[in-house]
């Protein structure tokens, strides 16, 4: 009874343990799986394959960079098999664009301001136009802006989740804030 009740305990601690791990990084799983295949659905079904790795992998990390770093790599390998799958390249585009801008600024890109409502109405404005800009760049050049500026890794750390050199990784941050710059200026310049 005692060997019962102990299995019951270890198994709730687990879940307490597995759902503080979903908690803290669901959301960022989330974003970076949808900024790369720009389909809700489909970031949703890799945020559900991490965790499910997650689950299954016997290994302790050894530190919380480690664990985020495993978590970053595992998603963008997912996304990639996504990319891959003949499904994906067959399929037309459905009307994602809309409800996963909503998700994304609804999920921690956007940062309200304490300033009033006009400030916070123009905030929001070029926090959705950046958004769209940088959902607009090629693939490589978002994955990395994204992991940047969003994640805040370093650019050691990026050429460690993807799997680049850390130049490669510094020149498209590089192209990729070029483009960016190139993309805000025509759309302040035609606003």
């Amino acid at each position: 009874m005692r060997r019962a009740n102990k299995k019951m305990t270890e198994k709730r601690k687990d879940h307490q343990e597995l759902q503080l791990k979903i908690d803290q990084y669901a959301d960022m799983l989330f974003k970076l799986s949808f900024l790369k295949l720009q389909n809700v659905q489909d970031a949703e079904d890799v945020v559900q394959e991490v965790f499910y790795q997650y689950v299954k992998r016997q290994d302790n990390f050894e530190g919380d960079e480690h664990e985020k770093a495993w978590l970053i790599k595992v998603t963008l390998n997912a996304c990639r098999k996504v990319w891959r799958s003949a499904w994906n390249r067959h399929r037309c585009q459905t009307g994602d664009g809309e409800a996963g801008r909503e998700l994304l600024n609804a999920g921690g890109f956007s940062q309200e301001s304490a300033a009033g409502p006009e400030e916070s109405i123009v905030d929001q404005e070029e926090r959705q136009m950046l958004l769209r800009a940088v959902r607009e760049l090629p693939v490589r050049y978002r994955e990395v802006i994204h992991l940047f500026y969003y994640e805040e890794l370093s650019v050691r750390e990026i050429a460690g989740v993807t799997g680049r050199k850390e130049s490669t990784v510094t020149s498209q941050l590089t192209r990729g804030r070029v483009l960016l710059k190139k993309r805000l200026k025509e759309e302040y310049d035609f606003a």
